[in-house]
Parts: structure tokens; sequence; C-alpha cells
């Protein structure tokens, strides 16, 4: 599938998309609260040159060329959702959203002990105008307290510490909840521990699911492996900004989300062996990964002497990324030499590409992933891969009695060449 030296952008400006374009009328009750009873028996719909089958997940390898490359999303979800009371009775819920701190590995903080920064939004700042708040948390007791260190222009900078040897991933296992969607209106139940994650997650850091992968098994996994169709495995951390709505009227007028990825040199070196194949992203968090790492590519040809590779929202629709014209081939070999030449065996580093219709894919033929809100980026990012056909796919999915959002079915979309 190496043939995208051959792409260029569409005409569609993304800076003018209006967003009130990419809606639909999404019923509540379309809305899945509980995933099923087992996972990949959620429906899933096929897309490819314009014609739609329907399957379950369980079958999803019979739809995959047998020159296939699947690339899923190991994040694992951390509990981030913590609720402290007040000594008036009145609760605050602090919803961890990334490290404050600059980070070279996500793990370096997850590690910590004894405090820490984080980005946060607060459910009833408004009661807790200053002090420090805390919270007794499991059987022993433990203890855990916080104070608001600064408010941002869209969160807030709160500082936790605690006392004892524990690291903050295991004060998050202690104090924290599951962090689910805000479009899911029910309290958490204790099998949302073991549903809302995959069941390859390693990597702590999210505080959301790439849920395309919630459907995966370990007898899929079988499948692909019996078909020799092979698997591999990148981390992006999804943030909060992934339910960000869209309120401008335009995207100029909106600030994409970043989001820390890291990667392997030895995954770098195989996707480019596989570059001939089928690319399959598991998700629109791996497939950000993927498309990022082209672009990472680019500017590390352009500019071999660069120290950092990180991509902002705009800029591969913007010289000179978009007259670069380098092949995926070309991309990911001079990714693979910065790499080296600055002695690295991982890429960790920040992403904010925004993927709507007008971006021309450079790594990914092909995605599997849920139904989507009305008037999001994810959304966006469905019509960039299948162009206005997103309506029609939709439209049956709603039809024909899909379940949507994050516990919902999903599709395995074949994007438009």
């Amino acid at each position: 599938m190496e043939n995208r030296s051959e792409r260029f952008f569409e005409m569609i400006d993304p800076k003018n998309i209006a967003i009130l374009d990419y809606t639909y009328a999404l019923p509540q009750e379309r809305i899945a609260l509980h995933p099923l009873k087992e996972r990949d028996e959620s429906k899933l719909l096929i897309y490819k040159n314009g014609e739609i089958k329907e399957d379950i997940y369980k079958n999803i390898v019979d739809h995959l060329p047998q020159e296939s490359f699947l690339v899923f999303n190991n994040t694992k979800v951390i509990k981030a959702r913590i609720r402290f009371q007040k000594n008036s009775g009145g609760i605050v819920e602090i919803f961890c959203l990334e490290p404050y701190e600059a980070i070279g590995e996500y793990s370096t903080i997850m590690s910590k002990k004894g405090s820490v920064r984080w980005k946060a939004m607060i459910g009833g700042a408004s009661k807790w105008k200053e002090g420090e708040l805390t919270g007794k948390f499991n059987e022993a007791g433990f203890a855990l307290r916080v104070r608001l260190v600064e408010k941002l222009t869209d969160a807030y900078v709160v500082e936790f510490n605690w006392v004892g040897d524990y690291s903050f991933a295991e004060v998050l296992e202690q104090a924290g909840d599951v962090p689910l969607p805000p479009y899911i209106k029910r309290k958490t139940e204790t099998a949302d521990t073991e549903r809302y994650q995959t069941i390859y997650a390693i990597d702590e850091g999210s505080v959301a699911a790439p849920t395309a992968g919630l459907h995966f098994t370990k007898e899929i996994f079988t499948k692909l492996a019996a078909k020799n169709i092979q698997t591999a495995f990148v981390t992006l951390h999804v943030g909060a900004g992934t339910f960000k709505p869209v309120k401008a009227d335009t995207m100029l007028g909106h600030e994409m989300h970043s989001e820390w990825i890291d990667v392997s040199y030895e995954f770098i070196d195989n996707l480019l062996s596989q570059l001939n194949k089928t690319i399959v992203s598991v998700g629109t968090t791996s497939l950000r990964t993927l498309e990022s790492l082209y672009w990472m590519g680019v500017k590390a040809k352009l500019n071999p002497t660069l120290k950092q590779l990180q991509i902002t929202q705009w800029e591969v629709y913007e010289a000179p990324l978009k007259e670069s014209n380098l092949s995926a081939k070309e991309a990911l070999a001079a990714l693979l030499l910065w790499m080296k030449l600055h002695s690295m065996d991982r890429l960790v580093t920040q992403s904010q590409i925004l993927i709507a219709p007008g971006y021309s894919f450079k790594i990914a033929n092909a995605i599997v992933t849920n139904f989507h809100q009305p008037q999001s980026t994810l959304l966006l990012l469905v019509a960039a891969a299948i162009g206005n056909q997103w309506k029609t796919i939709y439209n049956h999915a709603l039809e024909n009695d899909f379940r949507f959002l994050s516990y919902g079915d999903g599709s395995l979309l074949i994007i438009n060449q």
C-alpha cells in the first residue's frame, strides 16, 4: 500500500470547516450505558468502496485482508476521578487530566512518591476557595491531601500530597474511581474497572479508554495469528480533551487537545517493513499516532538538528510540511535516522494533530472505531477517512439498532484512497 507519495491535500481547508455540518440526531436511548456481556459480541459495521455489511467483532478477522497489519494502543486507563468531602459535607471532585510538570515519560510521574502536581477539572470548585482537602481512603484509612495551586484558562493545577511508600499510580488505585465519559450518565460499577479497559492495556496514563480496542478478546487475537495477520502496539495516553466539544463556528476557533505518545524504535522499524500491507489502525488514537509519526519523519528530514519532534494543530496543512510530498517510507526512514542521531530507542513526545476533511492519510489504510458524538473532532476524523459517506454509515447504524459511543458497537472502515 506504499503509494502515499502521490497523495496531495484536497481543496478543503480544515480551518474553514463549520462544525454544524458534522452533526446528526443521537437519541439518548442509543447511547450505550453498559457494555455487552461479551466483548466480541458487539455489532460490527463494515464499510468498503461504498458498500455496507454487518457482522459482530468475533468475526472481524473474516473482513480483514490477508495482508493486514493491525496497530493497537496499549495505554491503560487510570482511576482519574477522586472525590473529597469537605467538613461542611459538600463534595469536591478532582478529575485528573495530565501531569502539570514537564516529563520525559509518563511512567516517571506515575512512579513519583509523596507529592505530584496535575492539571485537573474540578467539580464543585466554587465551594473550594482555598486550603487543603483531605480524603480517607480504603480500610486502612489511607490519607490523601490536595490543594489548589493555580487556575488556568480551561483547568486547574492541583497538588496531591500523601505519606507512605506509595507511587502515584498506587495512590490513584486506592483513592480514585474509573473515569467514565460524561455521556454515560450513571454511577461507576465494579464491572467498569475491568470493562473500561482493553485486555492488552499496559502503560498507565489515559483518563479515557481507547474504546475501539474494548471489543477485542484473546480469541480474536488467536484468530489473527492463525491467519498470519501481524499486530503491534503503540502508546497514546488519551486525555479528557477527546470529549471536548467544538464550540467555535469553524475549526479555526477550536483548540485541539494535545496528547502524549510513546513509540519504540523497534515499532517504527517494523511499521516501515509493513507498508506494503493494509495498515489497520484500531482506534482513532492509534491512527493519530501513526499519522503523527509520518509528519515527525517529515520534520526530521527537513531539519535533522531539531532537538524535539512535536506536531501542532495546523502545521500539517501548511508549508513547509504540506509541500514536502515525502512517501511514508521516506518519512519513517528519516524518523529512524533522527532517533539514531539522538541515541533514542523510544520516541516520547506530544501531538496535537487535527485530522479533518482535507487531510490526506499517509500511513493508515483502514480504521476500526466506535460511533462518535455529533459535532466532535472524532467525527471529523471519520469524515476525513470516508468523506460524506459518514452520513450514510451513521444513518444505517441508527436505523439498525447499533449502540453508540464508548460502550457501544463499532465499525471497520476502509479509508478512501
